[in-house]
C-alpha cells in the first residue's frame, strides 16, 4: 500500500467550472477573479479580499500597504513555512522572533511585549497548521503599542478563535489556496481587511502599481505581476461551495487519528487550544525520545509518506549568516521542530487506512 501525505480534493463541478473559462476565451482579469473574491469576503466576514497569485504574495503585499519599510522590526514565530519571514525581508524589515506555544505550536503572546523595541511596527502571528494563535492578547499588545496585526492565516482558512474566522482580527488577513490546503485554486492566495485604503493599495500592487480607473500603461506606485488567472479563480468558486464540508471530512479523519494513536506513549496528538475550532491543514504529532526520524524512514520504506513539520526558520542556513542566528536561541520552537511529524491527511482517506498507518507505527516504535 502507498498511501501519499496530502492530494487535493477535485470533483465534477471543479472541472466544468474550469473547461467553461477556457473555452470562454476570457482567461485574465475576467469576471471569475472578482467573484471568488466576492465570495471569499462573505464567507469570513469582512469588506474586501484581493485575490493574489500565492500566499507569499499576499504577504509580502500585506507588508507593504502597511508601509513596514527597511530598518522596522516585526515579531513573529520561527515556528513557521519559511515564507512568513520572507515577506519581511523582501522589504528590508527584521523579523523578531520570539518562542511558541507547547500546546497549540502558535507563537507565545507572553513573551510579545519584552520583544518590542523603538524599531517594532507589526506583529505577524502565524496560525499554524489550522488553529488560530492567542489574538486577545496580541491584540492587547498591539492596541498599547500603536503596532500594525498582518496575519498569516495561510493554513488555516475555516479555523475561527472565539467563534470569529481566523484573519479577520488584525489589519490584514491572508489565505493560500496550495493543492495541500483546505481548499485550492493550484497556486494563488487572497488578501482580506475591512479597510479600503488598504485593499485598494493591494489591488493595485497586485497589477503592476496601475490606478483603478487608470490607463493600461499609466502606473501611479511600484507594483507587481501578482494577479491570479481566471481558471484559479473559478477553482476557488466552486472549492468554496464545498469548504464546510471538506473541512468536516478532515475533522473525521484527525478524529480518527486521535483515537488509535491516543494511548501510544511515544506519541503526543495535536491539542486544540481554547475558544479554538481546527481546520487541519495537516495533522501533526510528537513523537518523542528521539524516535520520529527513524519512524518517518521506516513508514517510507512501507509506502506511507510524512513529512517533518517543520524546520524551525532561525536556523535556516540563510538567515543564520544574515542574523547569527544559533541553536537554542528559541528552545520550545526548536524541540518541538525535531519532535513532529505529519502523517497523510486528505479526502478519501478511510478509517482503516488510519488504522493501517497506526498499527504500522506501533511496529516500528515497538517491535
Amino acid at each position: 500500500m502507498k498511501i501519499q501525505i496530502a492530494r487535493p480534493y477535485i470533483d465534477k463541478d471543479d472541472i466544468e467550472g474550469v473547461v467553461e473559462v477556457l473555452e470562454s476565451g476570457w482567461l485574465s482579469l475576467g469576471p471569475k477573479y472578482k467573484e471568488f473574491e466576492e465570495k471569499l469576503a462573505e464567507y469570513v466576514g469582512v469588506k474586501y479580499a484581493c485575490v493574489v497569485s500565492s500566499g507569499t504574495a499576499a504577504l509580502h503585499l500585506g507588508v507593504r500597504a502597511l508601509g513596514l519599510k527597511s530598518g522596522d522590526e516585526v515579531i513573529t514565530s520561527p515556528f513557521s513555512f519559511v515564507a512568513s519571514s520572507n515577506c519581511l525581508l523582501y522589504e528590508g524589515v527584521k523579523p523578531v522572533f520570539v518562542d511558541i506555544e507547547e500546546t497549540t505550536f502558535n507563537i507565545d503572546p507572553s513573551l510579545i511585549e519584552q520583544a518590542i523595541t523603538k524599531k517594532t511596527k507589526a506583529i505577524l502571528p502565524i496560525h499554524i497548521f489550522g488553529q488560530s494563535a492567542e489574538m486577545d492578547e496580541i491584540m492587547r499588545v498591539a492596541k498599547k503599542y500603536k503596532l500594525k496585526v498582518l496575519e498569516d492565516s495561510c493554513e488555516s482558512l475555516g479555523a475561527t478563535y472565539r467563534g470569529k474566522m481566523v484573519g479577520t482580527t488584525g489589519d490584514i488577513g491572508t489565505y493560500a489556496f496550495y493543492p495541500n490546503k483546505q481548499m485550492t485554486t493550484g497556486e494563488g492566495g487572497m488578501i482580506i481587511t475591512d479597510s479600503k485604503e488598504l485593499y485598494d493599495l493591494c489591488d493595485s500592487m497586485r497589477n503592476q502599481g496601475r490606478s483603478k480607473n487608470g490607463d493600461w500603461l499609466i502606473h501611479e506606485r511600484l507594483g507587481y505581476n501578482y494577479r491570479l488567472d481566471e481558471m484559479s479563480a473559478s477553482l476557488g468558486i466552486t472549492q468554496l461551495k464545498k469548504l464546510d464540508w471538506m473541512i468536516e471530512e478532515k475533522r473525521k479523519i484527525a478524529f480518527w487519528y486521535n483515537e488509535v494513536l491516543k494511548d501510544i506513549k511515544d506519541i503526543e496528538i495535536p491539542k486544540v487550544g481554547a475558544n479554538r475550532t481546527h481546520s487541519w491543514f495537516v495533522y501533526v504529532v510528537r513523537i518523542k525520545n528521539s524516535k520520529r526520524d527513524k519512524l518517518m524512514d521506516e513508514l517510507g520504506k512501507v509506502g506511507i509518506q510524512t513529512k517533518p513539520y517543520l524546520p524551525v526558520i532561525h536556523l535556516q542556513s540563510f538567515m543564520r549568516k544574515m542574523f547569527n542566528f544559533k541553536k537554542g536561541d528559541f528552545k520550545v520552537a526548536e524541540n518541538i521542530s525535531e519532535e513532529t511529524l505529519a502523517l497523510p491527511l486528505f479526502i478519501g482517506l478511510k478509517q482503516k487506512d488510519v488504522e493501517y498507518i497506526a498499527n504500522k507505527i506501533k511496529k516500528i516504535l515497538y517491535e
